[in-house]
């Protein structure tokens, strides 16, 4: 059985590593150049905070980086963002990890509101990263560590929040078309979007309208043919939200929104193939109130996100169907006190219904939650400001349950800032893991999962500091961070273990474990005509109940772009993404290390006319194939793939 290895070296080079960070950042810091305009972002606090004053660490994507590339879903759309990685959940799907976090701990909202989480009652589903498509995002924002004092449960490890395109005074829109052909057996692409918004009645009215239609061919195993490598998808999706504006202080949206996906995929049952098609529908309502009075400012809001998937297989007894509804109700008033602090006082208010046949003998289950949060943005002078935080949730089986957080920022000058904090937070079971009647069969057949109602909350507490230099030419950033976990939820062997089909499993807290990490990151000019980007992450993780390092987890990732503008109408944009070595758990006795590999991209953009651009390029360059390299990869990266596109924006 593979062990790492104990000795302090990877935590010296941690250190030694951050050390160089602020040596190299504070030997600049009285050089005063200019700074650039920093984003606004609203993810870290719920109010709008530019993202050097933000207390937590933030990434932002913005419409423009999105559109350069090929983009089906939001792990695509996250790709190359520092601290993030894309990780397996099961038949070659892909989830959202942040610092080394499982994916399930990390919370995907839509302007602030959350999505129901198709993961929590449905194996292998991605259907999360698949309802917003790029044209209609304005900016996607990445808040890295817990948020529960904000967000309540589900965002132990992060938030991604994709912030959507509004209406303006005056009639906007774009229409984007991308295709690609994938080398190998299937897996060519198509995509096309459009956005439109703008007034109906100048000033009281505004309509902004997406759709979108993409997909892709299933891809074949290189190893048999008989089984598919990635799923063949095809997905139609459509949004509509009118805004009304009563008079210059308030804001009334209602949004309604639907999709509809199919996903297919040929499995293997014992030697047996057999083709399982699901197909998905989601429904999202919403209707809010924002306002800026004198006193100061309030956002109230009711919405329903609802999927439903149904199951087919050309052999065997098809899963489902489930049907998710979640219907939450929550506000907050934000309020300066005394010029130096601003108060947020808020709630929440869900029912989660799910209804499933495996659930337990009634094919149906739900849960209601509650909660409070009081936060205070408190000024301490011209250079300081402290977040002082905290979250009452409270679980009709597990009572109340507190979220504290408090984050320090210091701008030791207009360029340096220094920030750094410590939050707790918890993610609640699942409906099918707390359900007593809940058995399901899962990993083709090999095993039965059996809910346990004895499970408890997942905790996780953080630690983090980190600083930040930003001048007008180039820009370096830093954190260091550690995540103490406990209580992890994960399925244990109950009975006739090991024997194919017959083996039960149930749910149990069984581990604590401790991430502990490093991110670098920066940008340079480097010519007028040549940008640099990069970012590293250093990951140091731990089974505290064993002693080995978690699955999955790559030890070091790093991601490399260079931008090179030859003419003002024509940029070129090589890209390199690395994946250091992991270790995987193949069999209940073994572990394997995989190697670590790179994937190169190269896209190009050429602006023909003021309203019309077209887009090309090649994924994965070099054609990085690993199940050449071994097949206990956790998910496939796609072959090399040539792509077109055209984007008409007006």
């Amino acid at each position: 059985m593979y062990r790492q290895n104990n000795g302090r070296r990877p935590e010296r080079a941690l250190w030694i590593s951050l050390f160089s960070f602020f040596l190299l950042t504070t030997s600049q810091i009285h050089a005063q150049e200019p700074i650039q305009l920093s984003p606004v972002v609203i993810s870290a606090t719920s109010t709008e905070k530019q993202l050097r004053d933000a207390p937590a660490t933030v990434t932002v994507i913005g419409y423009e980086e999105l559109q350069e590339r090929p983009v089906q879903d939001l792990s695509d759309a996250l790709r190359g963002t520092s601290g993030v990685t894309i990780n397996s959940i099961g038949l070659n799907r892909r989830g959202i990890s942040i610092r080394g976090m499982p994916e399930e701990h990390t919370l995907i909202l839509i302007d602030g509101k959350r999505i129901n989480r198709a993961t929590s009652a449905i194996a292998h589903a991605d259907y999360d990263l698949n309802w917003m498509p790029a044209e209609a995002i304005e900016r996607i924002e990445v808040v890295r560590g817990p948020m529960s004092s904000l967000y309540g449960s589900d965002s132990l490890g992060g938030v991604v929040n994709i912030i959507t395109r509004k209406a303006t005074d005056i009639w906007k829109g774009s229409i984007s078309t991308k295709g690609g052909l994938q080398q190998g057996t299937g897996g060519e692409t198509y995509q096309a979007g459009s956005y439109v918004g703008g007034p109906i009645v100048p000033g009281r009215l505004g309509l902004s309208v997406y759709a979108e239609a993409h997909g892709r061919d299933m891809t074949r195993d290189a190893e048999d043919a008989r089984v598919s490598e990635l799923d063949a998808r095809d997905s139609k999706i459509g949004s509509a939200t009118l805004t009304w504006t009563p008079d210059e202080r308030q804001r009334v949206d209602l949004t309604y929104g639907y999709g509809t996906e199919k996903r297919s995929y040929d499995i293997l049952s014992g030697s047996t193939p057999y083709t399982s098609t699901d197909n998905v529908q989601r429904q999202h309502f919403s209707l809010s109130h924002q306002s800026d009075w004198q006193w100061g400012k309030s956002t109230f809001r009711a919405y329903r996100s609802y999927l439903y998937r149904k199951n087919r297989r050309t052999q065997g007894t098809p899963s489902g169907p489930q049907k998710l509804t979640d219907d939450i109700v929550d506000g907050h008033v934000s309020v300066p006190v005394l010029g130096w602090n601003l108060v947020t006082a808020g709630g929440e208010w869900r029912h989660e219904q799910l209804e499933d046949p495996t659930v337990n003998g009634f094919g149906e289950e739900d849960a209601e939650h509650q909660a409070l949060f009081l936060q205070d943005e408190i000024a301490l002078g011209d250079s300081w400001s402290l977040l002082l935080g905290s979250r009452s949730d409270h679980h009709e089986k597990f009572g109340w349950h507190q979220s504290p957080r408090t984050y320090l920022v210091y701008h030791a000058t207009e360029a340096f800032t220094i920030k750094g904090g410590v939050g707790q937070g918890f993610k609640a079971p699942t409906l099918k893991q707390l359900s007593p009647g809940y058995s399901a069969s899962a990993a083709g057949g090999r095993f039965t999962i059996l809910g346990n109602p004895d499970v408890q909350p997942e905790i996780n507490t953080m630690y983090e500091v980190g600083a930040a230099y930003d001048g007008k030419d180039w820009s370096l950033s830093g954190s260091l961070f550690q995540n103490d976990l406990e209580d992890l939820i994960q399925t244990t062997c109950i009975a006739s273990c090991g024997v194919f089909g017959a083996e039960q499993r149930t749910y149990e807290n069984v581990d604590k474990a401790r991430i502990r990490g490093i991110e670098v990151g920066g940008r340079t000019t480097l010519t007028d005509q040549l940008d640099l980007e990069a970012n590293y992450v250093f990951l140091r993780t731990e089974d505290l109940s064993t002693g080995l390092e978690l699955e999955e987890r790559p030890r070091h990732s790093a991601n490399v772009a260079m931008s090179w503008y030859p003419t003002d109408d024509l940029t070129v944009r090589v890209r390199n993404e690395y994946v250091g070595r992991q270790t995987v758990d193949p069999s209940s006795s073994t572990r394997e290390v995989l190697s670590g590999y790179a994937i190169w991209s190269i896209d190009v953009s050429r602006q023909l006319t003021e309203s019309v651009a077209l887009k090309g390029g090649i994924q994965n360059l070099t054609n990085v194939r690993l199940s050449e390299k071994s097949t206990n990869y956790p998910y496939a990266e796609a072959s090399r793939l040539f792509w077109l596109g055209l984007n008409y924006s007006f």
